[in-house]
Order: C-alpha cells, then structure tokens, then sequence
C-alpha cells in the first residue's frame, strides 16, 4: 500500500522537467509506466471476477451431468504451471542498473551546475556596484576595448556599428 501512495504522490511530469533527463529516459520510463498501468487494470479486472465453480448449479441446469463430471475432474487435476522468471527479472535488472547510471550521470551533471551557478553567484556577490567602475577598470579587463577604441579614434570613426540600429538617434539635432 506505501507504493501506491508513494506512485501517486510523484509528480512525473515535474520529475521529466526539473531532473534534465535524457530523451531516451523518459520515453522508457513513461513506456514502463504505461505497462505498468495496463498490468494493475489486468490484475484488478481478474481479482474482481469470482473464483469458484458452482458445480452444483450446472448439474441442476444441465441435463447431460457427465460434461459437468468430466468438467470436476478436469478442475481438480489442473495444476498451474510455473514459469521461470529469471530472464524477466534479470531484464529488469538491466533496466534498474541503466536507470541508475543514468540517474548518476543527470546528479553529477547537476552537481557540475549548481557549483558553476554557485561560483556565478559569488562573482556577482562580490562585484562592485557598476556606479564605482572606472574605465581603467574596463581597459584592465578588456585591453581589446583600448585598441578598438584607439582604432577608431585614428580613422576618425566615432560611431559604434548597429548602435543607432539597436538604440536609436539620440542626437537633438
């Protein structure tokens, strides 16, 4: 009964979306829950149907009595046969074991993330306020910057490509 509960409270879609699993994962796995699904309806249909044989109605409807002798001894030697469930189980195994793998890989993946978003989070943490930067700040981070302005100050070049584009014509004339 803790299954069902717990298969219940796992939100799937959530689960496919947030855990950044592979395509080939999730279709497996909603391929696995489907079967899943059709083999409780199987099971709940059977389980609902009633088991027993009423052998006395059907000698007390029939008139030919040895269909329903011949039908009890039938019942009564029936044994079930077994079936070796090893080659399924070891499937499952397989199933278990890539699922798995694949789970530690999507982990460690995360774990990569979240310590670059982490390390992301402290650089900004850390960083001064934009009003305190100075352009020797820029030239010391970007001494292309320097050059390219440098560049376009000696062709007498003052505008930057695409900006009027992008910003517009702020000129007041």
């Amino acid at each position: 009964m803790a299954s069902k509960a717990a298969v219940a409270a796992v939100d799937f879609a959530r689960v496919y979306t947030t855990l950044g699993l592979g395509k080939e994962t999730i279709a497996t796995l909603q391929a696995f829950r489907k079967r899943h699904g059709d083999a409780q309806r199987i099971h709940a249909q059977y389980a609902s149907q009633p088991t027993t044989v009423d052998l006395a109605h059907y000698r007390s409807v029939l008139r030919n009595s040895a269909v329903v002798d011949e039908a009890e001894k039938l019942l009564k030697d029936f044994k079930p046969l077994t079936y070796d469930v090893n080659a399924h189980v070891r499937a499952i195994e397989t199933f278990e074991a890539k699922a798995v793998e694949k789970a530690k890989e999507t982990a460690q993946k995360i774990d990569v993330e979240l310590k670059a978003l982490q390390a992301t989070l402290a650089n900004i943490e850390e960083a001064r306020p934009f009003e305190d930067l100075t352009v020797s700040d820029f030239e010391d981070s970007h001494p292309r910057l320097t050059e390219t302005v440098d560049t376009m100050v000696k062709k007498g070049k003052f505008s930057v490509p695409g900006y009027k584009e992008k910003f517009g014509d702020l000129s007041l004339v």
